[in-house]
């Protein structure tokens, strides 16, 4: 097995979601306790009581989002001992995957990341934003919409999906846009703003004297970038990525693509649902996908 970890991004969350993790594993129980003394709040309650209006918010559900997810990497490595050969994650996820690949430990990636949330949630509140999933659209037109429309392109997540991002009215004209150019399939995301958006750009900004002043390593294994699929090739490079990614776009299908050509067979997604796995099944469905989401899906695992 050549296996490459992932990392869940926004919008995967549920209330509850790794509570038989810390039930039954020292390392993730460990690893929520930890979140609650880096915060000086209880987010593990967040995480396994909700409500669900409350974990949806951008500055609760991006450090629940990645405290579950190291959480359950922590769990899995008890029981197996599978080393990756490359890693990324999905946006937020992309914190999971720097720490897993020993950029930072645990808290110090939560810390970033929880200073990005309330900086992205401050962005939201200043800004009119939304975004739409396109699906099984031409790349260029959809490209040539968002130019005429001053909005942005989010996501490259597979082939047939990509996600556009920016101001609602902007973002509903180019609805409108896209569907008389014959692209039926677009709809509007249930979402507290626009992200990886120009909307982003003053949250960028302000998260660069954060991210300089945390202590960041190279990754002990390649870590491919949503700005710029590409692993950083030193640390001004990697920080750099993480201020751009914000207000940039995330180039998903490139990263799993990149990641497969290393000689990756297996796809392992660390975190709630399995959004990046059914992803990798329409961009390379000869790549074995596996979801570490729960304590059943470790006892599951084959290795």
């Amino acid at each position: 097995m050549k296996a490459f970890f992932v990392f869940s991004g926004q919008g995967a969350q549920f209330a509850g979601m790794g509570r038989d993790l810390a039930e039954n594993s020292a390392a993730a129980a460990a690893v929520f306790q930890q979140a609650d003394e880096a915060l000086g709040y209880k987010l593990s309650e967040v995480i396994f009581d909700g409500p669900d209006e409350k974990l949806t918010q951008t500055i609760y559900c991006q450090p629940a989002i990645y405290t579950m997810s190291c959480a359950a990497l922590a769990a899995f490595k008890e029981k197996f001992d599978v080393a990756p050969i490359a890693c990324a994650g999905l946006s937020l996820g992309e914190y999971g995957a720097l720490a897993a690949a020993g950029a930072f430990d645990f808290v110090s990636g939560l810390r970033l990341l929880a200073k990005r949330a309330e900086l992205m949630d401050a962005a939201c509140n200043a800004t009119d934003g939304g975004m739409a999933s396109v699906l099984n659209g031409d790349v260029n037109i959809i490209r040539e919409v968002c130019a005429k429309n001053d909005i942005d392109v989010a996501n490259y997540n597979s082939p047939g999906q990509i996600v556009i991002s920016g101001k609602k009215d902007k973002l509903a004209a180019a609805v409108d846009d896209l569907k008389a150019a014959g692209l039926r399939k677009v709809i509007v995301l249930n979402v507290a703003g626009a992200f990886h958006s120009r909307l982003m750009a003053t949250a960028g900004e302000a998260l660069k004297p954060v991210i300089a002043d945390t202590t960041i390593a190279l990754p002990r294994v390649p870590v491919y970038h949503n700005c710029s699929a590409a692993p950083a090739k030193d640390i001004d490079e990697l920080k750099a990525n993480l201020a751009t990614q914000v207000a940039g776009s995330v180039r998903w299908e490139e990263c799993v693509r990149a990641m497969a050509a290393l000689g990756g067979d297996t796809m392992i997604e660390f975190g709630p649902g399995n959004v990046l796995t059914k992803l990798c099944s329409r961009t390379l469905p000869e790549i074995k996908t596996y979801n570490i989401n729960s304590f059943e899906s470790i006892t599951k695992f084959e290795n």
